[in-house]
């Protein structure tokens, strides 16, 4: 009767220690979404090798992101600031490596785009070289989708380069159903080419079953260098911008004053949309911003239903609020409209 008994509790033992486990190492398909800090740009941003010692700051803000395991959900709800959201909603249903690859994509798109606006608003022309371009998708049945890698760049089809996205599209769709193709493209830092066919594509025409953008440098006399290992994303675009022009002109538009925002940074100055902005706003406050630029994009009413907080500044604002900080959140759209308010508020 003792030994039964010693192995009931021996039994729950191993029990309780499995579960113990299960609840604190193993990931489930949810992920943490956290303030992640805000950044002194000039830790990752250098222009023309000066060393920007001007008072204040403009600061990148992040959010941290993890999968979860089932004791960090249950925390994750307990604690404020703190969101929880599934592995579809947060990586669109691709593998952590691929998640990560696509978010550095991002990250070095928001990097060019930030050294183009910033040098078209220091009145200076903008070049850029063609260098590819990159994969965004693969379709299920191309011969190509467990070969290229999301984020790689393919740099030539059967030993042909390009000047651009529509040159290639062009010759591999005057290509035959089934005919052989030989694809050269870089995958970290690293040249390759591999073998494969042409297939007809959902829209009718014949390709190598890939979603893709033009990869992208830009030409300048200016040395603009970042690095930025470990940080992803396109939403530092806005700030990228505004340290780069800063440092292209004349003229001191931080003032000393420690300015932090988000927002990605598009064609002719427009700032787009990002995740997080309440987490951002956090960010922000625990660093001490005295401003915080955020996106004030207007939600279409099909969509308002997918925005329960509302759009990124409404949302910001609300945060600002709960914490009662004294960080003004300025609404912008374009990168111009957080330039006049840095002028027109010393």
């Amino acid at each position: 009767m003792k030994t039964i008994k010693k192995f009931k509790w021996w039994l729950l033992g191993l029990l309780t220690l499995i579960v113990v486990l299960v609840g604190f190492f193993l990931p489930i398909p949810y992920y943490i979404e956290m303030p992640g800090g805000a950044y002194d740009i000039r830790s990752v941003l250098n222009v023309d090798g000066q060393t920007d010692e001007e008072d204040g700051s403009y600061n990148f803000v992040a959010v941290t992101v993890r999968q979860a395991t089932p004791i960090q959900v249950l925390a994750a709800w307990l604690t404020p600031y703190t969101e929880v959201s599934s592995a579809e909603a947060t990586t669109g249903g691709v593998s952590n490596e691929d998640y990560w690859r696509i978010s550095q994509f991002y990250m070095e798109t928001s990097q060019n785009s930030a050294i183009s606006e910033a040098l078209s608003l220091a009145g200076e022309e903008v070049e850029l070289n063609y260098l590819g371009v990159y994969v965004l998708s693969l379709a299920e049945d191309s011969t190509f989708k467990d070969v290229l890698n999301l984020a790689d760049t393919v740099t030539g089809v059967n030993g042909e380069t390009f000047s651009s996205s529509k040159d290639l599209i062009d010759y591999v769709g005057a290509l035959k159903i089934g005919d052989d193709v030989t694809v050269q493209y870089t995958t970290s830092g690293q040249k390759k080419s591999a073998s494969g066919k042409i297939i007809k594509l959902e829209n009718g025409k014949n390709g190598i079953g890939i979603g893709l953008v033009d990869h992208t440098e830009i030409e300048t006399a200016h040395s603009i260098n970042f690095s930025t290992d470990g940080v992803g994303g396109p939403s530092a675009g806005l700030m990228f911008t505004l340290s780069i022009y800063d440092q292209l002109i004349d003229e001191d538009l931080r003032k000393g004053r420690v300015i932090a925002g988000t927002g990605t940074i598009e064609k002719g100055g427009a700032v787009g949309d990002i995740g997080g902005a309440g987490l951002k706003v956090v960010s922000a406050h625990k660093a001490g911003a005295e401003i915080f630029f955020v996106p004030n994009n207007p939600i279409e009413k099909e969509m308002k239903k997918y925005y329960p907080k509302g759009n990124n500044y409404q949302e910001a604002l609300a945060v600002a609020k709960e914490l009662n900080t004294d960080m003004k959140i300025v609404p912008v759209t374009n990168v111009k409209d957080a330039v006049d308010y840095l002028r027109k508020n010393p």
